[in-house]
Parts: C-alpha cells; sequence; structure tokens
C-alpha cells in the first residue's frame, strides 16, 4: 500500500491494483497551498468545510464519493466504517461534527481522525486500537493540541502514525508545525522522508513524516 500526503488532510492510499483511496482533499490555492495531483477512485470526507471537501480537484469519471458518512459500507472490496466525532469540544456546536474513518483493505487497518476537535468516546477509541497507520491532526488551534494528539495516539496504539493538519510553508491557517507534536514522542522511531508518499508495509512503531513541497 502507498501511502501519500498532499499537504494538509489530504492523503491518498494507492492499492496494490492502482485502485486510489482519497481522504479530504482541498483545493491548494485557497489554503496557501499546492494543488493535489492525484485522482481517486473513491473519496471519503470526514466534514463539509472548503479546506477537506474539494471532490471536483481528485475527482474521475466514476469516483464514489462518501461526505461525513456514519455506518458501514464496503465499496470495491474496500470496508469503510465512519464513527461520529466533534470539530470542537462543545459536541459540535462551535464548528459541527467530524466523521473519523475507518478503512479496511488489503489486510491492512487505516483510521483517518479528520479534524477531531475532541477525544473520541470510549466505544470509538476501542474499535479503533492497534491500526496499522493512524492519520491524526497535530497542528491544533482548528483541532486538538499537540499533546491531546499524543495522548489520543497513546491510546490507541497504532503500528505507525502520520501526523497531518500541521503548518507547513505556504499555509495561511494559523496552526502549529510538526515539531510540537513529534517533541513529545515516545516509543516510535521519527523517519521523516525525502517525498511525499512511503510504502506502509515497510515500517513498524514509526512516526513518518513525508516532504511537502
Amino acid at each position: 500500500m502507498k501511502v501519500a500526503w498532499h499537504g494538509h488532510a489530504c492523503v491518498s492510499l494507492e492499492l496494490s491494483n492502482g485502485y486510489t483511496i482519497v481522504f479530504d482533499p482541498h483545493d491548494g490555492g485557497s489554503i496557501g497551498l499546492e494543488r493535489p495531483s492525484v485522482k481517486a477512485d473513491l473519496v471519503l470526507v470526514t466534514h463539509d468545510h472548503f479546506d477537506h471537501n474539494a471532490v471536483e480537484v481528485v475527482k474521475k469519471n466514476r469516483t464514489r464519493v462518501f461526505k461525513e458518512f456514519v455506518g458501514e459500507a464496503v465499496v470495491d472490496n474496500v470496508r469503510i466504517e465512519g464513527f461520529e466525532s466533534f470539530h470542537d469540544k462543545a459536541g459540535g456546536k462551535r464548528r459541527g461534527k467530524n466523521t473519523i474513518y475507518l478503512v479496511e483493505v488489503e489486510e491492512r487497518r487505516v483510521v483517518h481522525l479528520g479534524d477531531l476537535g475532541d477525544k473520541p468516546s470510549s466505544d470509538v477509541v476501542s474499535k479503533l486500537r492497534g491500526v496499522d497507520l493512524l492519520i491524526i491532526p497535530v497542528g491544533g488551534f482548528y483541532t486538538i493540541e499537540p499533546y491531546e494528539a499524543w495522548d489520543i495516539a497513546r491510546s490507541l496504539n497504532p503500528l505507525n502514525i502520520l501526523p497531518i493538519h500541521y503548518w507547513v510553508k505556504g499555509l495561511n491557517l494559523p496552526i502549529k508545525p510538526v515539531d510540537e507534536f513529534l517533541k513529545l514522542v515516545e516509543g516510535f522511531n521519527i523517519v521523516k522522508l525525502d517525498s511525499n508518499f512511503f510504502t506502509l508495509e515497510n515500517y513498524e512503531k514509526t512516526v513518518l513524516i513525508p516532504r511537502y513541497g
């Protein structure tokens, strides 16, 4: 499984047959970044905010799209489970709801937490423990703060971690850089990559930092 980070919260999973899943596409320009250069067979949108819902940027002719989907579904041999969570600590009253996606495919389990603003319920946490890859926002302000992200990551005990939704050069949102999260990490290797992608099967107990730009 090839995992690529396209800036902000946009992540793609390319399967062995070329089938591609994209989470939370942005349009690039509205947040000061480049447009994602990926096309999706399946798009999963965690919440309908402008910097996460630019489906047209990555869509192909027959792309399947799930927006804020809560429940279970199987699409093209990909098992999807969506869990309700919140974009804030006020039960969604400030920024709305957020969907956590668990994807199971090719004997791998991948979780994308979207713009998580508060700790998930204990029931959700129990279903997400031990995944192969945890994709987690770490920049704060609009989402959980770096220390909260690390607390959640520890409680989920994933095999690998991919931090997202943090400040990079050009981004015009007031969020923290990834180093604020990395200085809290214990028990994981930290690998800063030379490209924006990696092969998931090559890593274990690793925090992966793809290069952006």
